[in-house]
């Protein structure tokens, strides 16, 4: 039996994909799930058969969100303390995927609603379906736009002025606009989005992990500072960089006129 309310197959080039599988509600998050999604973004750190991820909906949906039935339910009858310990639970899903220093890549299937949007969000690549689309409806249930770090991700993506407009009115949002604006990667036939979302993680699962790891931890570590102290911040990692196995392999390929063979350190 599987140790998760979703599936999660490790493949052979490195990639693994994890699909959400609740399609009967458009793969609706629940307690449990968001719990094994907590701890396995942090246990995938230490994961040397995956170096990049897939995430994905299984059936018409990518994620329409939290379960109505089955958390927020519940949650009218619990207390203060027990909400906060939930909501804590959620952010932390979206901080430990930020942290991870391994690229993860979503394939929007259908609609990412809700919580499904911050999820999406939270990926490093999104490749869309020409029928998916996005919906960050919180305040349309009588809630904060700003839940799971949507508030501090999305204007980092799309910019303030339209993370502001996405976040107050909670409008779906059309592939083709979400490309337009830069919140999808790709767009692309319903039929191609998780073979397109494979081809992209190959292609990071083959190359230097140990930059690519950097480069995604340099990009969210640099937002809060000014330019001198991220220009250090850079010039301490790049040097770390230079001394590291890939970059020498990177050399001694190229002037053994091969390809390298990167082992991400």
């Amino acid at each position: 039996m599987s140790q998760y309310d979703f599936r999660f197959e490790r493949g052979s080039d490195g990639v693994a994909v994890l699909t959400l599988d609740r399609p009967e509600t458009l793969n609706s998050l629940t307690f449990d799930v968001y719990g094994q999604l907590e701890r396995l973004f942090v246990d995938l750190a230490d994961d040397d058969a995956v170096r990049a991820i897939v995430l994905t909906g299984h059936g018409r949906g990518f994620c329409s969100g939290g379960s109505v039935e089955e958390i927020i339910g519940p949650l009218l009858e619990t207390n203060l303390d027990g909400t906060l310990r939930f909501t804590r639970m959620t952010g932390a899903v979206v901080r430990n995927m930020l942290r991870l220093p391994k690229p993860i890549v979503a394939a929007i299937n259908g609609v990412a609603a809700g919580a499904g949007a911050v999820l999406a969000l939270a990926s490093d690549l999104r490749v869309m379906s020409e029928q998916a689309k996005f919906a960050f409806l919180f305040t349309k249930v009588g809630l904060t736009g700003a839940d799971m770090g949507a508030a501090w991700l999305l204007p980092k993506v799309v910019g303030a002025g339209r993370a502001m407009e996405l976040l107050l009115l909670g409008d779906k949002v059309t592939a083709e606009e979400a490309h337009r604006i830069g919140l999808a990667n790709r767009v692309v036939p319903a039929d191609a989005v998780l073979a397109e979302a494979l081809a992209l993680a190959r292609r990071l699962a083959a190359g230097p992990g140990l930059a690519l790891g950097m480069t995604k931890k340099m990009v969210w570590n640099e937002w809060p500072m000014d330019l001198d102290a991220a220009i250090e911040q850079e010039a301490q990692a790049q040097a770390l960089l230079l001394r590291a196995h890939d970059h020498r392999e990177f050399y001694n390929a190229w002037m053994e006129k091969r390809e390298p063979r990167f082992l991400g350190r």
